[in-house]
Order: C-alpha cells, then structure tokens, then sequence
C-alpha cells in the first residue's frame, strides 16, 4: 500500500528517456541501448586485479546517462544500470564467485560536493539482490582529492591516483575474494590502484565491474 502511495505522487520513470513507466527501462529505450551492450570479460597478469567485466561500450546514450547520473544528480538512473546487472547470467555468475563487493570511493570534498557515491548506490543494490557477496564500504577510503581523471592521459592519470587511496579495517579484506565496483573503466589505473591496496592488505583475488568500458 505504502509502495503504490509513493507511485502516485513519484511515479517510476525509465532511467533512460525519463518517461513514466511500468519498467526501469521502455522497452524503446532496451532497443535503443542494446547495440551498446557487450559484458565482456578480460583477464590481466600484468595488473593488481585479475580480471575485469563490462556492461557497455562507453559510446552515445550509455556515456550521456553515466554522466547525468554522476554529475547530474539523476540518481534514478541507478535503478536501471543496477537492474541490467542484477538480471544479467553472466555478470551474476562472475559477482557470485567472490565474497566480498567493494564500491571504489570518492574523496569526502566530492561526495560532499555531489551528495552521493554514483559505485556505492549501485554496489548496495546488488549485495541485497544477491546475498551470498557481502557489502563492505568501511575498508577502502580516497584520502587525497585528486584532479578529475578523465582530464588527464594515461601517464598522469597513474601519477595522479597514487597514494589516493587507504585501507582500514585489513582483517574484513585478508585471504578475500573482492569484486570491485565503478562506473567507468579507461585506462584501469584507478581500479588498478585501489587493487594495489587491497592485495598489500592481504586480498586473495580481485575483480573488477564497470559500469562501461571506454
């Protein structure tokens, strides 16, 4: 009862055209974001993660919703993304074998600034969904407010990140499988720096999940 009061005056809309619907996403919007689908999985030996999976090409409409929903305060957006993941095989699969869903942090000057964690909202929701992987938020902590990273190449992107990132509560991580959660993955040295703490604090096996890949 209390759900449809809330319909009525907050009515569900699709996260990706903002129209009124019985779904999080039309099913004109499923067409129109289907060609950007790919949840593909890559495995790395030269990297502090083990392995890295998809949802999207980070290209058109995916890469306009993942913004508005960063930057934009459409928090909505996160139902739809969660959703896809949620109801994806294969990406429930690959979550399922870990133990432990970490959402990469942002400084507390930008969540002040932005009000939320875009990864943290989404890694919640699919810790409820699929209970056999834990949530944990109070391990991995951005103690540095570094400079955006999409405004930088590959080479600063890995200067700038370093030393970003603290590890408290080592005991949760030690001998853990941990699947890291973030929204954008272009050159990996965000995910791979947030790795490099967790394996220094005892982490068994890392993977990694994004939103999109660039």
């Amino acid at each position: 009862m209390q759900n449809k009061f809330i319909n009525l005056i907050y009515p569900q809309v699709c996260g990706i055209c903002g129209e009124i619907s019985k779904e999080d996403i039309c099913n004109h919007c499923k067409v129109k974001i289907k060609p950007y689908k790919r949840v593909k999985k890559h495995i790395y030996l030269t990297k502090y993660y083990d392995t890295h999976m998809y949802l999207f090409d980070y290209q058109d409409i995916i890469r306009e919703k993942i913004l508005q929903y960063k930057f934009q305060e459409k928090t909505y957006i996160y139902h739809s993304f969660a959703k896809i993941i949620a109801n994806d095989e294969k990406i429930c699969r690959f979550l399922k074998s870990y133990d432990i869903i970490i959402p990469v942090p942002i400084s507390k000057k930008r969540k002040k600034q932005r009000g939320y964690n875009q990864s943290e909202i989404i890694a919640k929701y699919l810790a409820k969904q699929l209970p056999l992987v834990e949530y944990q938020k109070d391990v991995l902590y951005k103690i540095k407010d570094t400079s955006p990273q999409s405004l930088l190449d590959k080479e600063k992107r890995e200067m700038n990140i370093q030393g970003a990132y603290y590890i408290k509560n080592e005991k949760k991580v030690q001998n853990k499988k941990i699947v890291l959660l973030d929204d954008i993955y272009t050159t990996g040295a965000t995910v791979n720096e947030c790795s490099k703490q967790l394996k220094r604090a005892g982490a068994k096996e890392i993977g990694v999940l994004t939103l999109a890949k660039d």
